[in-house]
């Protein structure tokens, strides 16, 4: 007899193929439903048809500055108790200050290492692949 776990639910909000495709197969593992969205109208789309319990989302999406912050606000309406990670090759103060004024719990530059995702994941009960293959 197995326990029946609570389905976690993630999106992922990145406009580059590679880095959202990483993302994907990251949590894309037994009791996560996982959403991606590779632009800005998608992704406040799937916000307000669906509550998340960790949304992942890059600060400029499509050329977009504020694209992300737009998600942060979006998100802290509609899924307020969402962990919201900020993914960005643009670290600066102003947006790292908007970031966590807007929910925001981590402001990760990248590259990022799936293992830092990973464990801030965790926290919410959110599983990854890290660390599965092979975990006996």
């Amino acid at each position: 007899m197995t326990a029946s776990v609570a389905t976690r639910t993630v999106l992922v909000v990145e406009d580059e193929q590679s880095i959202r495709d990483a993302l994907i197969e990251l949590f894309e593992v037994d009791g996560n439903s996982v959403i991606a969205a590779e632009h800005l109208p998608e992704a406040l789309e799937r916000l307000r048809n669906q509550r998340f319990d960790l949304i992942v989302t890059d600060l400029r999406l499509g050329g977009k500055r504020d694209g992300g912050l737009q998600v942060m606000a979006l998100a802290g309406m509609l899924s307020p108790d969402a962990m919201v990670l900020v993914l960005t090759a643009y670290p600066d103060d102003a947006n790292r200050q908007a970031s966590f004024r807007l929910g925001a719990l981590h402001f990760l530059e990248k590259p990022v290492d799936l293992a830092v995702i990973a464990q801030h994941a965790a926290t919410v009960g959110v599983n990854t692949a890290v660390g599965q293959s092979g975990a006996a």
